[in-house]
Protein backbone atom coordinates (compact mmCIF):
# COMPACT_ATOMS: atom_id res chain seq x y z
CA UNK A 1 0.00 0.00 0.00
CA UNK A 2 1.43 3.20 -1.43
CA UNK A 3 1.13 6.31 0.62
CA UNK A 4 -0.58 9.42 -1.51
CA UNK A 5 1.73 12.17 -2.44
CA UNK A 6 -1.00 14.23 -1.46
CA UNK A 7 -1.40 13.37 2.79
CA UNK A 8 2.76 13.92 2.59
CA UNK A 9 2.13 17.76 1.36
CA UNK A 10 -0.05 18.13 3.98
CA UNK A 11 1.96 16.86 6.19
CA UNK A 12 4.91 19.01 5.03
CA UNK A 13 2.68 22.37 5.49
CA UNK A 14 1.56 21.71 8.79
CA UNK A 15 4.82 21.12 10.26
CA UNK A 16 6.00 24.42 8.93
CA UNK A 17 2.95 26.34 10.23
CA UNK A 18 2.57 25.04 13.73
CA UNK A 19 6.31 23.82 14.28
CA UNK A 20 6.49 20.12 16.24
CA UNK A 21 5.97 21.86 19.23
CA UNK A 22 2.63 22.89 18.57
CA UNK A 23 1.35 19.40 17.02
CA UNK A 24 0.71 17.80 20.45
CA UNK A 25 -1.39 20.92 21.88
CA UNK A 26 -3.08 20.66 18.57
CA UNK A 27 -3.79 17.20 19.04
CA UNK A 28 -4.89 17.55 22.65
CA UNK A 29 -7.19 20.26 21.71
CA UNK A 30 -8.65 18.77 19.27
CA UNK A 31 -9.36 15.27 21.43
CA UNK A 32 -11.13 17.17 23.99
CA UNK A 33 -12.96 18.76 21.49
CA UNK A 34 -14.49 15.72 19.96
CA UNK A 35 -14.84 14.12 23.16
CA UNK A 36 -17.04 16.75 24.24
CA UNK A 37 -18.95 16.69 21.53
CA UNK A 38 -19.61 13.25 21.67
CA UNK A 39 -20.52 13.75 25.66
CA UNK A 40 -23.11 16.48 24.05
CA UNK A 41 -24.62 14.29 21.88
CA UNK A 42 -25.30 11.45 24.30
CA UNK A 43 -27.06 13.74 26.25
CA UNK A 44 -24.26 13.91 29.19
CA UNK A 45 -24.30 18.24 29.65
CA UNK A 46 -22.25 17.88 32.77
CA UNK A 47 -18.34 18.38 32.72
CA UNK A 48 -15.98 15.84 34.48
CA UNK A 49 -13.76 18.25 35.99
CA UNK A 50 -16.35 20.63 37.95
CA UNK A 51 -18.40 19.02 40.01
CA UNK A 52 -21.93 20.65 40.07
CA UNK A 53 -22.04 23.48 42.26
CA UNK A 54 -24.40 23.39 45.43
CA UNK A 55 -26.49 26.14 46.03
CA UNK A 56 -25.82 28.10 49.32
CA UNK A 57 -28.57 29.65 50.60
CA UNK A 58 -27.75 33.34 51.90
CA UNK A 59 -31.33 33.96 52.79
CA UNK A 60 -32.28 34.20 56.32
CA UNK A 61 -35.66 32.32 57.51
CA UNK A 62 -38.24 34.71 57.33
CA UNK A 63 -39.11 35.70 60.78
CA UNK A 64 -42.63 35.34 61.98
CA UNK A 65 -44.32 38.49 62.35
CA UNK A 66 -47.40 38.54 65.28
CA UNK A 67 -50.52 38.76 63.77
CA UNK A 68 -52.89 41.54 64.56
Amino acid sequence: MEFPMHWLIILVVVLILFGGRKIPELMRGLGEGVRGFKEGMSGNNAPKNNPPAQAASTEKPAEDKPQS
